[in-house]
């Protein structure tokens, strides 16, 4: 409803201002050909793959504890199976909270990516910008975006080639 909102809205704004040009770019096709975006995503890539080795070890090591606990258990007294309880819950929490710094909302994979990878999209978008002015055109829709899709398009009006140039990753 949202995406059918949005594409109402923009058809809208076109028919009304015919002097207005629109274009749009694909901003996955232009990341993936500038060197520095699969770099910075190689190294996240690493960094994740590392982040759940981790988390896994550490899952290995709860079931290995709960397990041996449960094997143990007919011979333990109440209170040592409530200590046994309780350490099986506090790893239990500390894998969680593990899980959530490494990969939260606000965790170390999205703060390693606002790091190594909105800095090439800001430059992106400031390139858009000055093509946008400079040629006059009213809107610029991104083809690879999920929140706005484009049911159709004609590819000669696709500059992500343009922004490319502008920014010197081809010629």
């Amino acid at each position: 409803m949202k995406k059918l909102i949005m594409v109402l809205i923009t058809l809208f704004i076109t028919s009304v201002s015919f002097s207005q040009k629109t274009a749009y770019v694909d901003t996955e096709y232009m990341l993936n050909k500038i060197p520095a975006y699969k770099e910075a995503q190689k190294q996240i890539d690493n960094l994740t793959k590392q982040w759940q080795k981790e988390i896994e070890e550490k899952h290995v090591a709860l079931d290995a504890m709960y397990k041996q606990y449960q094997v143990d258990k007919v011979l333990l007294s109440n209170d040592m199976k409530q200590k046994r309880e309780q350490d099986i819950l506090d790893k239990e929490k500390e894998l969680k909270e593990l899980q959530k710094k490494r990969f939260g909302p606000e965790g170390d994979r999205y703060k390693k990516e606002q790091e190594l990878i909105k800095p090439i999209q800001d430059e992106i978008y400031n390139a858009i910008k000055e093509i946008a002015a400079a040629q006059n055109y009213g809107f610029i829709f991104d083809a690879a975006s999920s929140s706005l899709s484009i049911l159709y398009s004609d590819i000669k009006y696709d500059i992500s080639d343009e922004v490319l140039k502008k920014l010197g990753y081809i010629k």
